[in-house]
């Protein structure tokens, strides 16, 4: 079994290392530009078109929960990969803790105030501030996939009433759920915070826009923890700026880096992270591929099966 490995920045050293502890029968490479030796497997981050273009593969694995720039690839370049070879993403390998992490935080935060009371320190004011009813405060994410439900459940300890929205019909516990375009208005009405963690899809792309925005009650928060792709940014910021918005935690943005010049830099009531609410953990992603991998040679379907006229 001949497995090609390749990724534009991490060293393939530990990657290769830990793989062939996982399948010793295997022989792992680091493919480099003029290799056309056969292979069986390719475990991939942005691969050039020439690595994957004319193989007979039995499986393709992007290392991460995100399909939407190797889905772009094979868009802009068909021979790219044959639509009989399955694409697989990590749904999990330790990337729902840590969206969990982060969800809670900022969803905690913003229930308790604690930003707020942040400037009033800045101004030296010792003031108690009003309270929020934890029976209004509704948290409604975007997405009902491995993520958004994980990050769900670990929500519903606090005692928020939790929301949905979907592109088809999900059925979550201790979750109101949403699901199509005739739905997303009334997802929207009344949900104080509001997490993106929908894939990168056509329909999905600029999705929160002004229209979006002004459907959710004045004061709401706002977290992105998918795809900067999802937001029309200008339009967040008016919405920042007007109220209509009280805060937004961002993780992800239509360009990254995100430029050094962008207003969203210094706007006081905008949290910044730089793409890294959900790292993939390599050996929680080697175990995954491993696993996937001894699947399909069984003759199996291992989960993370990508639709690719979804997206994802």
């Amino acid at each position: 079994m001949e497995i090609i490995w390749y990724h534009p920045s991490l060293a393939p050293h530990g990657w290769l290392d830990g793989l062939r502890q996982r399948l010793p029968e295997a022989r792992v490479r680091h493919w480099q530009p003029g290799d056309t030796a056969p292979a069986d497997y390719a475990i991939v981050r942005s691969p050039p078109v020439e690595m994957l273009a004319g193989r007979q593969l039995k499986g393709v694995f992007a290392m991460g929960a995100g399909v939407d720039e190797i889905l772009k690839q094979i868009r802009e370049n068909p021979q790219m990969l044959a639509d009989e070879v399955p694409l697989f993403r990590l749904e999990d390998t330790g990337m729902a803790r840590q969206m969990q992490e982060y969800a809670n935080w900022c969803v905690l935060g913003w229930f308790r105030r604690f930003a707020d009371y942040r400037q009033l320190q800045q101004q030296s004011q010792w003031q108690e501030l009003d309270g929020r009813d934890r029976h209004n405060f509704t948290v409604g994410v975007l997405g009902a996939g491995v993520l958004g439900r994980s990050v769900l459940e670990s929500l519903r300890q606090w005692g928020f009433p939790l929301r949905s929205w979907s592109r088809s019909a999900k059925q979550i516990d201790g979750v109101q759920s949403f699901h199509g375009r005739d739905q997303l208005n009334a997802f929207l009405d009344g949900t104080q915070v509001l997490i993106d963690l929908l894939p990168t899809t056509p329909e999905t792309t600029n999705l929160i826009d002004s229209h979006l925005l002004r459907v959710l009650p004045r004061g709401a928060c706002f977290l992105n923890l998918a795809r900067g792709a999802h937001v029309v940014e200008a339009d967040l910021l008016a919405a920042l700026n007007s109220g209509q918005l009280a805060a937004a935690a961002l993780d992800v943005f239509q360009t990254e880096p995100l430029p050094q010049d962008h207003p969203l830099w210094s706007h006081p009531h905008v949290t910044i992270t730089p793409h890294t609410a959900a790292i993939t953990l390599p050996g929680e992603a080697m175990d995954y591929i491993a696993d996937a991998i001894l699947a399909l040679q069984q003759g199996d379907k291992p989960g993370g099966l990508v639709d690719r006229q979804r997206g994802y």
